[in-house]
């Protein structure tokens, strides 16, 4: 369907108004919310973040496909609350306390909703208690965990071990991701996965909920 590449397109390039017109008038002629994420707002999030990932693509392409992706699941919500279609799974993500930084968070958050996710955004500086509540309330399958500064890395497995001390480990896969950090040092920590970039995060959810 032409209108379907005609979304991706304006996905791609932050034009959000024709993003919504398309949207609107998919939704009229019956097309399901689920088909316009599957087959055009996931299909873009995964060539720009593929892009990223290559060197072929930067920050700010992201941000402009991952906002406008997350204003028109924001039209489609409705739609897809009606019919049933559930998330494909929850992620509780936060800065590690310490640290103020939450530009690698946000284009996360933004891309992981774009794919289908229910994120609940606990912001930066956040501490370990504020985690573990948040694991007991919500119940997520996935803890995201970013650290942009080597000065905070220290408070990544004060959380781990807070959470395992709360015997809440096993109920939780961990995620880490933020310049300092690296696949070793998510290993050294205990935390189950490295997130690279925001394209593979988003890899990394879809596996961990079995849709990958």
């Amino acid at each position: 369907m032409s209108d379907l590449s005609d979304l991706s397109n304006a996905l791609t390039k932050g034009d959000y108004e024709v993003a919504e017109s398309l949207t609107k008038s998919m939704l009229s002629q019956g097309v399901g919310a689920d088909k316009i994420i599957n087959q055009s707002i996931m299909i873009t999030l995964q060539d720009v973040g593929e892009k990223f990932s290559a060197g072929e693509a930067f920050i700010p392409e992201m941000l402009i496909a991952a906002r406008t992706a997350q204003k028109v699941i924001e039209i489609l919500r409705p739609k897809l609350e009606e019919s049933g279609v559930k998330p494909l799974g929850k992620v509780i993500i936060g800065t590690v306390q310490g640290d103020l930084h939450d530009l690698g968070k946000n284009i996360v958050t933004m891309m992981l909703k774009g794919g289908g996710f229910k994120v609940q955004d606990l912001g930066v500086d956040v501490k370990p208690a504020a985690f573990i509540e948040a694991i007991k309330t919500h119940k997520p399958e996935i803890l995201a965990l970013s650290c942009l500064l080597t000065t905070t890395m220290a408070s990544v497995p004060l959380v781990i071990n807070a959470i395992k001390e709360a015997g809440l480990r096993d109920q939780v896969k961990i995620m880490i991701g933020g310049p300092p950090t690296s696949d070793a040092f998510a290993q050294a920590v205990g935390a189950d996965f490295f997130g690279k970039d925001a394209h593979v995060a988003v890899q990394l959810a879809r596996k961990i909920v079995g849709v990958a």
